[in-house]
């Protein structure tokens, strides 16, 4: 019984957390997005950040965790690059995309179809999970 409430003392803040995190299964690399794209025949929903930038996080705290959010992002594929570390430090592919993608402001979403050609974008963070799934679910 010990071994049980001790189990459940560690477990607990995981399940919490993961919890948090929602459903959604993220890409974190171009290429398997892509890979997804194609094969489950959905769209890209490309989120490009910085760990440094307020909306940007706002976004992953209190947005996409949302119950609206999590819904429309089951319609698609959800892919996550992070483009600069807090201390502005580049990482190679998120670098490598914004360049790609013309970026000029963090956070820029953007959702692409499954050959990765850009049909629209948004820069700037949404408030509200309604807000981003109404944009998201946007024909």
């Amino acid at each position: 019984m010990k071994s049980l409430a001790a189990l459940l003392l560690v477990a607990a803040p995981l399940a919490v957390s993961l919890s948090a995190q929602g459903p959604t299964r993220w890409e974190h690399d171009y290429q398997s997005a892509l890979k997804r794209a194609k094969a489950e025949k959905k769209v890209i929903f490309m989120d490009l950040w910085t760990e440094w930038c307020g909306p940007c996080l706002h976004l992953q705290k209190n947005v996409f965790p949302t119950a609206e959010a999590q819904a429309a992002l089951a319609k698609v594929v959800p892919f996550s690059s992070l483009v600069q570390k807090r201390d502005g430090t580049p990482v190679a592919e998120g670098t490598r995309l914004a360049e790609q993608f013309k970026l000029n402001a963090f956070p820029t979403m953007v959702i692409l179809d499954a050959n990765g050609k850009e049909i629209r974008r948004q820069v700037g963070a949404f408030n509200t999970g309604a807000q981003f799934a109404a944009w998201l679910n946007a024909k």
